[in-house]
């Protein structure tokens, strides 16, 4: 009996049929790995055996490496003498003191056409400040005050100047005369004299001076020093009208000028900056008047004894003596020596002995009487220090640093001693500090 099925019968070429409906696939993927897996690899397996080999010789050298023992620092001081210290504290700083003046002096003296003339005009301010305040007090505005007095103080300066050129000028063609006699004088005395020099020696002598003046004219000297010469005639008149301007200003707008200037101060140090500037204003006023009084009775003297002698431009010498004398200690005595010169040339040497006879009369006058009564009293200032302020004014600006050098030392000198009495002393240990303020 043959068994029947109700399930279908799949044909013998249903695989076929199957393959014969689907889609095509397109080609098989390969089975291994592609060149760029394989470069990658390889790569990477490259770099990781670069970097243990690297580790390996950081290994190396850090087992290779000296050890250093570590500790606590030193930070004491140095174990020298106390004096050695001292002496080094002290060295450093007096060099760093140096330094800064220098360098201060050497900026001082590279802009002197206008330092100078701001000095002066400090100077002319101190000594016509009182005639300012006394315009002001009858009622004329500040400003009007301020340029009467300048003007009427240039102006006397003027006259005096002028007359005292007027009489140069009346008297140079005796004073001509006189010199060359003096010459000839000399000239005999060299023949006649001790040297019993012979005329071809004289002649000698001054030929050796002609030749020598040809040749530094013919060198380019001459117009050099003329050159020099110019320019210094426009620096002090570029610097007397600065003088001029700021001496106006100085009396009108003084007050405001320093309170700008206390201004840029730091605020701590206003008020002590303050009252610096007033001492060291006071200071320079007193010197101011001293030196006057000094220079008219050394101007008054010079010129009396001249006149008594009969020496010629007593006015002139006067009004040198009196300008010189603003030097002190030095600057009569060499405005005094053109009196002695004057007095040989048109007297003789006897005259010139007696004219030298009242110099040093007058200076000793100045030395004894005026300068301890007058200089000493309003201003403590010791010569040794007039001294080296003079030699250094000379450094810096020459015959115009010499004159201004004194008074700004003295004004130095009257700040410096204030500031060291305001300054209070360290208080005891165990206590808060002193019961009462030493300085009001």
């Amino acid at each position: 009996m043959a068994v029947t099925s109700d399930a279908p019968t799949e044909p013998e070429d249903a695989t076929e049929a199957t393959e014969a409906t689907e889609p095509d696939a397109g080609p098989e993927p390969p089975l291994g790995p592609t060149d760029e897996e394989r470069e990658e690899r390889l790569f990477r397996r490259f770099a990781h055996q670069w970097a243990l080999v690297r580790e390996e010789r950081r290994e190396e050298r850090r087992a290779e490496a000296p050890v250093f023992a570590t500790g606590p620092s030193n930070f004491r001081r140095a174990e020298v003498p106390f004096g050695l210290d001292l002496a080094a504290g002290w060295a450093w700083r007096l060099l760093i003191i140096a330094a800064a003046t220098y360098l201060l002096m050497r900026l001082l003296g590279f802009f002197a056409v206008v330092t100078i003339p701001i000095a002066v005009a400090l100077l002319i301010s101190a000594l016509a400040a009182p005639f300012v305040r006394a315009l002001t007090r009858v009622g004329v505005p500040r400003g009007l005050s301020a340029l009467l007095v300048v003007i009427t103080g240039f102006a006397i300066v003027g006259a005096l100047l002028t007359f005292a050129g007027q009489q140069v000028a009346s008297g140079a063609n005796d004073l001509a005369d006189s010199t060359v006699q003096g010459l000839q004088e000399i000239r005999n005395w060299l023949r006649d004299g001790p040297l019993n020099a012979s005329d071809s020696q004289i002649n000698d002598y001054i030929k050796n001076a002609q030749d020598m003046i040809r040749d530094r004219s013919q060198n380019g000297e001459v117009l050099s020093q003329v050159t020099e010469v110019g320019a210094a005639l426009g620096h002090v008149v570029a610097g007397f009208f600065i003088a001029v301007f700021a001496t106006y200003f100085f009396l009108a707008d003084g007050d405001r000028i320093w309170s700008w200037m206390v201004r840029i101060a730091p605020r701590a140090a206003r008020e002590r900056v303050d009252s610096s500037g007033k001492v060291a204003w006071i200071s320079l006023v007193q010197f101011v008047r001293a030196t006057v009084l000094v220079a008219l009775v050394d101007a008054a003297g010079i010129a009396l004894g001249a006149a008594i002698l009969n020496v010629p431009f007593v006015l002139a010498i006067g009004v040198l003596v009196f300008l010189g004398a603003f030097v002190p200690m030095i600057g009569a005595s060499i405005a005094g020596s053109v009196a002695i010169l004057v007095a040989l040339v048109d007297q003789g040497p006897l005259t010139a002995l007696l004219m030298l006879a009242v110099v040093i009369g007058v200076q000793q006058l100045e030395g004894h009487i005026l300068q301890p009564f007058l200089l000493g009293r309003w201003v403590s200032l010791h010569p040794l220090g007039v001294i080296l302020a003079i030699a250094g004014g000379v450094l810096v600006a020459g015959i115009a640093g010499a004159l201004v050098a004194v008074p700004l030392a003295a004004a130095a000198n009257a700040v410096v001693l204030h500031l060291a009495e305001m300054a209070e002393p360290p208080a005891p240990e165990g206590t808060d500090g002193p019961e009462e303020p030493l300085v009001a």
